[in-house]
């Protein structure tokens, strides 16, 4: 999953980044408001944690082009405990937010929620046909049975599953797995690797061919 980090306290951000990575998470990071507005522009991510202190007020400025664009349901706020929520123009108490200093488990947690919600509602286990995903466990099974996957591997499966029965392209896909230039796009052997492995492993445990290669755009799960 790919997250998207507005923070300036370049410390913060580094604890974050390390214990996302640590978690799986692909990230991405701006220190500043024009910085964010132009990835969010750019890219799509799963989760955004904005800081509303940004200099110069632009994490306002950033939090007002992510409605205009429709994005602020993927967005976790963060706030100093002299900067409270409620200075937030159109704060709206349904949104998700954490007061500094919080706990990095505790971000985890929020992240993973919020991703879940957004992508897949209030449901915590997702099944299609013989095979079923646990999203708080992060394990897969096909006939009870475990299949066991690499965090790139579950990544890439919950990303195809998320997008049930659409056309995804191989850029797409890599810019998910791989956030801002990690990898060279125009080189997608890394992607091969991943999808090769992942295939692999399903079919072996007794599950269908879910994942379809459409030659020369990308790939399409089908359950």
């Amino acid at each position: 999953m790919k997250i998207l980090i507005i923070e300036d306290e370049r410390a913060l951000v580094k604890n974050i980044t390390q214990y996302l990575r640590n978690d799986g998470y692909v990230c991405d990071i701006a220190y500043t408001g024009l910085e964010a507005i132009e990835k969010i522009l750019m890219h799509t991510y799963d989760c955004i944690l904005v800081d509303v202190s940004l200099p110069e007020n632009n994490g306002f400025a950033v939090i007002d082009t992510l409605r205009r664009y429709n994005k602020a349901g993927s967005v976790i706020l963060i706030a100093g405990a002299d900067h409270p929520t409620e200075q937030i123009p159109g704060f709206d108490s349904k949104e998700d937010y954490l007061v500094k200093p919080f706990p990095m488990p505790q971000l985890a947690d929020r992240v993973a929620a919020n991703i879940r919600r957004q992508k897949f509602g209030s449901y915590a286990r997702l099944e299609f046909d013989t095979i079923a995903i646990d999203l708080l466990g992060k394990t897969v099974s096909i006939h009870d049975n475990e299949v066991r996957l690499t965090r790139k591997e579950f990544d890439l499966l919950v990303f195809l599953a998320a997008n049930k029965n659409r056309v995804l392209t191989k850029n797409a896909i890599a810019e998910h797995l791989t956030g801002d230039g990690e990898e060279a796009i125009n080189n997608f052997d890394f992607l091969y690797s991943h999808m090769k492995n992942l295939k692999k492993k399903l079919v072996d445990a007794g599950g269908k061919n879910y994942i379809r290669t459409m030659y020369g755009i990308g790939y399409k799960f089908s359950g």
